[in-house]
C-alpha cells in the first residue's frame, strides 16, 4: 500500500523548513560578510553527498513566553556524519541564524548525542561554534546542557580525536568544550573567545580590556595559546580541520593512516650536512632540518605562533605518519621555557594517545633561567614534558642536532626516558652544562692560580670539549643508537620507524599517571 501523497508532501515541506535555518534574509547578511551558514559548513567538510543529518526535526522545549509555538529549526545546531577523504567523521555546526545559535536543552541533547555515537563507533569530532551563549529563557536547563557537553568531551578524550572550530561568538561556558578537545581552529574575523566580557571586566576590576586583546584568534595563538591555528576565514578553517584528519587514526584503537612504501629509500641528502653554522653558538632555523627531513609537502605545524622556542606538528617520513618536536636554536636560543613545556607535553599527549610516533630534534642550551620563569612554576611545567615523554609507549625517535645539556636533554627524550632510537650527529654535544660553564666549575682553582687565567680557562675549555661534549662519550656508554652523518638523517629515521611500528609496552594497571598539571 503506498504512503498518502498527502504525508510525502509534508515531510519535504518540514524538510525545506529546517534546511532554511533562520531564513534568507540572515543567509544573505552573513554572505556579504564572507561567512558561511552551519550547513554550508558542514557541506564543505564533507566529501560530496556524504553528509547523514541527525535530528533535523528537532525543535526547541522552552516554555517562557515568546516560545509557545516558536519553530527553530534543529535547535540552532545541525549534526551528523559523512565522510572526509573517504574517512567517517561525525560533526556538529551551531547555527547563529537560529536563535544566535543559543544552546538550550534540545541543542545540547542533540550535541552529547552526536558525540556518543562518534565515540561509540569510534570516529573523530569536528564541531563548528558560532555561538550566542546559553540560551538565558531556559535558564538551568541551559546549564545543565553545558554541562552535559563538557562531559561528553572528556569521555571522547584519547578515545577519539575532538577538533573544534571557532567560527563565530564562543563566550562564557561555551569557551570550555572546545578548551576540552584537542585542536582548536579560529578564524582570524568575526569570531572570538573568551570568559568576561570587556564590560564584565571593567566593571569588575576597573580595567579597559579591548576584545582585540585577549578574545581574538591572534591574541589566544600567540599569547594565551588557547589555540591551535590561525584561519583566514571559515573555508580555511576547515581546509585545516580537513588536514589534521588526514594524519590522524579514527580512534585511539587504529594506527594512523600510513602509507608505508614496498621499500625505503637510501639516498643520502648531503645538503643537510651544511645545515649547521661551524659556530655552536650560532643559532640556525629547524625548519630547513623539517623540511628535509619529511615527504615533500607533508607538514602540518601545531600552535605556530605559540611558544616558537619549540616547533611541534604532524608530518610524513617515508609514507609514515610521525609527530615532530623539534627545540628552535633561532628563538631564544630554543631553551625550553615554561609556554613552551607546556606545548610540547600536550602534543607529545595526544600522539601518544593515537598511536602516533614522536620524531625529536633536539639543540637545547638548558631550561630558560630567570627570576619570572623559577616563580612561574619552571620545574612544575617543565615536569610535564618528563612525564609525558615517560609515559608515552608509542615509538620514540630522537635525533640530537647540536647542543643536549643538563635536564633539558632528558626532557628532549633521552634514552632514560624510553627513547627507542637515538642517533647524534657528529658535532653533538651530550653534557650536563656546556664547556666554559663546567670548566669555570671543576677548574675553579686552577683557573685562580694561573698566571694568565684567561689562557688558562680557554685551555682546559677546549680539553674539557673535547673530552666530555661530544657523543662519543655517550655512545661508549651506549646511550646512542649511533653517531650519523646529517647526511643520513632521514634513511636512518625511516628505518627506525618502520622497525618499531609493530611497538607494544604494557605498563601496570592504573586508572591514570598524575601529570604535574
Amino acid at each position: 500500500m503506498a504512503i498518502k501523497h498527502e504525508l510525502l508532501e509534508e515531510l519535504r515541506q518540514r524538510r525545506l523548513a529546517a534546511l532554511a535555518g533562520g531564513g534568507k534574509e540572515k543567509m544573505k547578511k552573513r554572505h556579504a560578510e564572507g561567512r558561511l551558514g552551519a550547513r554550508e559548513r558542514v557541506e564543505l567538510l564533507f566529501d560530496g553527498a556524504s553528509f547523514n543529518e541527525f535530528g533535523m526535526h528537532v525543535n526547541h522545549a522552552c516554555h517562557m513566553p515568546g516560545f509557545a509555538g516558536k519553530f527553530m529549526p534543529g535547535d540552532g545546531v545541525v549534526t551528523g556524519t559523512g565522510n572526509v577523504d573517504g574517512r567517517p567523521v561525525a560533526v556538529y555546526s551551531q547555527d547563529f541564524t537560529v536563535g544566535g545559535g543559543a544552546l538550550g536543552q534540545m541543542h545540547a541533547k542533540k550535541i552529547s548525542d552526536i558525540m556518543t555515537i562518534a565515540c561509540e563507533t569510534g570516529i573523530p569530532v569536528v564541531a563548528i561554534n558560532d555561538s550566542g551563549g546559553a540560551r538565558i529563557q531556559e535558564a538551568i536547563h541551559s546549564l545543565s546542557g553545558y554541562g552535559q557537553v563538557f562531559f561528553q568531551n572528556v569521555a571522547a578524550s584519547g578515545v577519539v580525536p575532538q577538533i573544534a572550530i571557532i567560527a563565530g561568538p564562543c563566550a562564557g561556558g561555551a569557551a570550555y568544550s572546545p578548551a576540552l578537545m584537542d585542536f582548536l581552529i579560529q578564524t582570524r574575523t568575526h569570531s572570538s573567545m573568551f570568559i568576561c566580557g570587556p564590560e564584565v571586566i571593567k566593571a569588575a576590576t576597573g580595567q579597559v580590556a579591548p576584545i582585540e586583546q585577549y578574545g581574538s584568534a591572534e591574541a589566544h595563538a600567540s599569547v594565551s595559546g588557547n589555540i591551535h591555528f590561525i584561519a583566514e576565514d571559515d573555508r580555511h578553517a576547515i581546509s585545516i580541520a580537513q588536514q589534521l584528519i588526514s594524519f590522524l587514526p579514527l580512534n585511539n584503537l587504529q594506527d594512523p593512516p600510513h602509507y608505508i612504501p614496498d621499500e625505503i629509500s637510501f639516498d643520502r641528502d648531503e645538503g643537510m650536512n651544511e645545515l649547521l653554522p661551524e659556530d655552536a653558538k650560532v643559532g640556525f632555523d629547524v625548519y630547513g632540518v623539517i623540511t628535509r627531513l619529511l615527504d615533500q609537502g607533508q607538514w602540518l605545524e601545531v600552535h605556530r605562533e605559540f611558544a616558537r622556542n619549540i616547533v611541534v606538528g604532524f608530518g610524513r617520513i617515508n609514507g609514515m605518519v610521525v609527530g615532530v618536536v623539534a627545540n628552535q636554536p633561532a628563538y631564544k636560543a630554543g631553551c625550553l621555557d615554561i609556554d613552551s613545556s607546556d606545548k610540547a607535553a600536550r602534543f607529545i599527549r595526544f600522539c601518544n594517545a593515537f598511536n602516533v610516533p614522536l620524531v625529536n630534534l633536539v639543540d637545547v642550551p638548558g631550561f630558560m633561567p630567570g627570576l619570572a620563569q623559577e616563580r612561574g612554576g619552571i620545574i612544575r611545567h617543565g615536569a610535564k614534558m618528563l612525564f609525558a615523554y615517560a609515559a608515552a609507549t608509542v615509538p620514540k625517535i630522537t635525533v640530537i642536532m647540536r647542543k643536549a645539556y643538563g635536564g633539558a636533554y632528558l626532557a628532549m627524550c633521552s634514552k632514560d626516558m624510553g627513547a627507542d632510537f637515538i642517533f647524534a650527529w657528529p658535532c653533538a654535544e651530550i653534557a650536563v652544562m656546556g664547556a666554559e660553564s663546567a670548566t669555570k666549575i671543576i677548574y675553579k682553582k686552577e683557573i685562580d692560580e694561573a698566571e694568565n687565567q684567561q689562557t688558562k680557562e680557554a685551555e682546559l675549555v677546549k680539553s674539557y670539549r673535547e673530552q666530555f661534549a661530544t657523543p662519543y662519550q655517550a655512545a661508549s656508554r651506549d646511550m646512542i643508537t649511533d653517531v650519523i652523518e646529517p647526511a643520513e638523517t632521514r634513511t636512518r629515521v625511516a628505518q627506525a620507524l618502520r622497525i618499531s611500528l609493530t611497538k607494544r609496552v604494557s605498563r601496570p594497571a592504573k586508572k591514570h599517571g598524575l601529570i604535574p598539571l
